[in-house]
């Protein structure tokens, strides 16, 4: 199953878009890019790239508009960029979304104590490669944290790229920390302190930071992944004066958003195929220097 993605209009603008065709279908990167990679291996996921690693553009779904393209954020009529925190440079791994996922808002999680973010869950992508905006990559989880975000759950998968040099080898969240000495760490301090350079106060966490492991990881993603079969289905409303999703799709026939490829709403502006970068990979390599560092 072979999904491409289509840029329209410039970079940096509020009209850059990226939205998603599959075999020149339009799809919704939320609603119509299945969860799991294959019907018969519930280990492995589809994510979502929305941000490069290293890259600092606050990239995201578009949940409010039909199909969910990939968006620039904008807060109060500015482009969202997140800065650079020393000794950070951008989002130091590739962050997306699991589709076909969805944090409740309307209920409050047991252990967190926060309603969702009205959001796809979000994703790490901790391999080697650099992603690309509008790339689905297959991962397997390896553990999560829990981000407290003004008051709302904001869960944060731990995943790799099932075709980096090394994911045999890493399987869980003690994995990581073998492997990837640091990363944890920098991950807990990233989100931490991310918006305080915009005058906020530092975010807190569930669970005094720790990362969960894989299976409590995985129970998040499939949480979520029933509370998105309510939402598609109408069992939840898609819009309340609290929040709003657009449930617009075109596989999902016979929920209250389904749209034949004919009638689905298109985009508007120059059109371009989205291809992956050619350049050298080495170059964006991380080298974790810690005491694993022989073993990679």
């Amino acid at each position: 199953m072979t999904f491409s993605a289509v840029a329209h209009g410039q970079k940096d603008t509020t009209d850059f878009r990226v939205s998603f065709e599959r075999d020149g279908k339009p799809v919704s990167p939320f609603h119509d890019i299945p969860l799991y990679a294959s019907e018969t291996d519930k280990t492995v996921f589809n994510m979502v790239v929305e941000i490069p690693r290293w890259t600092n553009a606050k990239l995201e779904i578009a949940t409010k508009e039909p199909l969910n393209p990939i968006k620039q954020d904008v807060k109060k009529g500015k482009l969202r960029y997140v800065r650079n925190c020393f000794p950070h440079h951008g989002y130091i791994w590739n962050y997306g979304a699991f589709p076909q996922t969805w944090e409740d808002p309307t209920a409050v999680h047991a252990e967190t104590g926060c309603r969702g973010d009205n959001d796809p869950v979000d994703v790490i992508e901790i391999g080697e490669a650099v992603g690309y905006t509008g790339q689905v990559k297959q991962v397997k989880v390896l553990g999560v944290m829990a981000l407290l975000d003004e008051g709302e759950t904001d869960w944060k998968v731990i995943a790799i790229d099932v075709n980096d040099p090394i994911a045999a080898q890493v399987n869980d969240i003690d994995d990581v920390k073998k492997h990837f000495p640091g990363l944890v760490e920098a991950t807990e301090e990233w989100f931490r302190v991310y918006k305080v350079p915009d005058g906020k106060p530092e975010n807190e966490f569930a669970f005094n930071g720790e990362a969960k492991d894989r299976e409590y990881a995985t129970e998040v993603v499939i949480e979520t992944h029933h509370a998105w079969k309510r939402l598609i289905s109408g069992q939840i409303p898609s819009k309340t004066d609290s929040y709003e999703i657009n449930v617009t799709n075109t596989t999902q026939a016979g929920t209250p958003g389904y749209a034949d490829a004919g009638s689905a709403l298109s985009i508007a502006g120059a059109t371009a195929k989205i291809v992956a970068p050619q350049a050298d990979s080495s170059r964006d390599k991380s080298y974790f220097v810690g005491k694993a560092y022989s073993k990679i």
